[in-house]
């Protein structure tokens, strides 16, 4: 039986845990770039914050920060974006590092407090298309400023069901650069039961994995009271446990 949840309580259940419980920031949609793919105040903020020495190496050339961005977005379109998130972004003489990786341990101080200077930030309702302005997704993470994941909720209770997010994706515009290939790591489409997810949005042909614990070796989540699904902000998407997904186990093939 489905959990009794409706979309809006779903959506505000999701944000407030990632933001008092997971340390995510929230994010402002105005925020968003289409183009770039960036929340601009979180991207701009991470780096004028933590590498400032490097960014004033390309401060005197002209619109310097067009040309980060353009050069990042090049990078991203040749790359990927879990490439340029594990060795950065080389601009002539200068290097940004783009997401400090998680420390092994606590025997390294800085190491420690360079992870904890990485902006995690969650935006509701991002309007992705700079030409069709009412299209938006339901939920996008950023890693300082550069969106990561994308989510698209529905609720069993008004006739809408994990089935009908697949569809949402497949119906997108994969042209899109949002939704370009290895620009975000990971759609997913979930309820409050069930969760699915690709990597490669492609119309109809856009392949979709379960991403459910199962249950007795078979399909499904176990039952629970409430949201059977939260293990995905709860365990999945906490800070440390993404920042290792991306270091140690994703991969472009």
């Amino acid at each position: 039986m489905p959990s009794k949840t409706n979309e809006k309580a779903f959506e505000d259940h999701i944000e407030r845990y990632f933001i008092e419980q997971n340390g995510y920031k929230g994010g402002d949609p105005h925020e968003f770039d289409q183009h770039f793919c960036i929340d601009k105040q979180y991207f701009w903020q991470f780096l004028e914050t933590t590498q400032k020495a490097e960014l004033d190496k390309l401060r005197d050339r002209p619109d310097w920060q067009r040309l980060i961005l353009e050069r990042l977005d090049r990078k991203i379109k040749k790359d990927g974006l879990l490439a340029v998130l594990k060795k950065g972004l080389a601009i002539d003489d200068a290097h940004l590092q783009l997401l400090y990786r998680n420390a092994y341990s606590d025997l390294n101080p800085e190491v420690v407090e360079l992870f904890k200077s990485n902006i995690f930030s969650i935006t509701r309702q991002v309007r992705f298309s700079e030409s069709e302005s009412a299209d938006s997704i339901d939920m996008v993470l950023f890693i300082n400023g550069i969106a990561i994941v994308t989510f698209e909720l529905k609720n069993p209770w008004t006739g809408q069901t994990i089935y009908h997010g697949r569809q949402q994706y497949m119906k997108r515009d994969h042209t899109e650069p949002i939704f370009n290939f290895a620009r975000c790591l990971v759609h997913f489409a979930l309820d409050p039961d069930n969760i699915e997810m690709t990597c490669k949005l492609a119309g109809k042909g856009t392949f979709f994995l379960p991403f459910n614990k199962g249950y007795k070796n078979g399909a499904g989540n176990p039952p629970k009271d409430g949201i059977k699904t939260d293990y995905l902000w709860k365990e999945v998407l906490t800070k440390d446990s993404l920042t290792n997904i991306i270091q140690n186990f994703s991969q472009i093939i």
